[in-house]
């Protein structure tokens, strides 16, 4: 991880769930994409995370890809037809994918994803910290042992949960990433400041995360500018959405919706050069192309 971790320029993959969400493939109502890593549609998902892979062996870059286990909580897995199994048969899912490029393999990492137990844009239905780092350990124990190169919470809403998380993967030995969803504003959607949050998770967990992380948001949103520059010191990826719309207007679109990918890719790469922020990729709406710019354009 951490010889990866030396690289300038590390990619992450592209958004996964939208591509499937507008395909003909339905999510399944309570774990989103897990259950593709079964039956018919696994090789249209796997061939998802293959074609970012493609593109960072073609550029020789290390890329991070993730479980399909954002929604594979205690919670939505008691309430669906699947066991606990899932979680750790999503990660051999991807260390089969891993597999395929044997030659390569070193440059490809693998993060086991959990997210906020409730919604991801409503910063009020948030865990507290204790709440938090009792309900993900469930989680986080099983993407341990199903051999996760590293852990990643993504769109987190508040420093409470993030904080619990943050509790409950420091006490593995597994390396961690918290990775949080920002308004326009550039702060997290509960309104504390990005530095606030990094100091003070770092101050209350004895392992600190390898890095924090920023999702489901556009890049403009961040506004470097006029973040507080220590902030660059711990910001390690940033997985943005490709549209500059709000998160409600996203979530309830009936078509995809992209920005224009140049100005886009500009933003993101600014973020790397200018600011140091060493792994980029997409989340909703941005796919293949859009991480392709990076590589174009770096």
């Amino acid at each position: 991880m951490h010889k990866v971790l030396q690289n300038n320029f590390i990619l992450s993959e592209g958004s996964i769930n939208e591509r499937i969400r507008r395909s003909d493939i339905q999510l399944h109502p309570t774990l989103a994409n897990a259950p593709l890593i079964y039956g018919r549609h696994a090789p249209t998902m796997a061939a998802i995370y293959k074609n970012y892979i493609d593109i960072a062996l073609k550029a020789k870059l290390p890329i991070f890809i993730y479980t399909p286990t954002w929604r594979s909580g205690k919670n939505r897995v008691e309430q669906s037809e699947f066991t606990e199994k899932i979680v750790v048969d999503a990660c051999s899912f991807m260390q089969n994918i891993r597999a395929e490029y044997p030659s390569f393999s070193e440059n490809i990492k693998i993060g086991g994803l959990f997210g906020p137990k409730n919604d991801c844009y409503k910063p009020e239905e948030a865990l507290t910290e204790k709440e938090a780092e009792k309900f993900h350990a469930w989680q986080i124990e099983r993407l341990v042992k199903g051999g996760v190169d590293f852990l990643v919470s993504e769109t987190v809403p508040a420093l409470s949960e993030a904080l619990g998380m943050a509790k409950a993967a420091a006490k593995t030995n597994t390396p961690y990433i918290i990775s949080f969803v920002i308004g326009r504003n550039g702060n997290i959607l509960d309104g504390t400041n990005l530095i606030d949050a990094i100091k003070y998770i770092d101050s209350k967990v004895v392992n600190q995360p390898l890095g924090y992380a920023i999702n489901c948001a556009h890049p403009s949103f961040l506004k470097p500018g006029t973040q507080d520059k220590a902030i660059f010191k711990r910001l390690l990826s940033f997985n943005a959405n490709a549209s500059s719309l709000d998160h409600c207007d996203l979530e309830n679109a009936d078509c995809l919706k992209v920005d224009n990918i140049a100005a886009w890719g500009d933003l993101m790469l600014k973020l790397n050069k200018r600011y140091g922020v060493k792994m980029l990729g997409g989340c909703c709406g941005a796919g293949s192309e859009h991480i392709q710019y990076l590589v174009d354009n770096y």
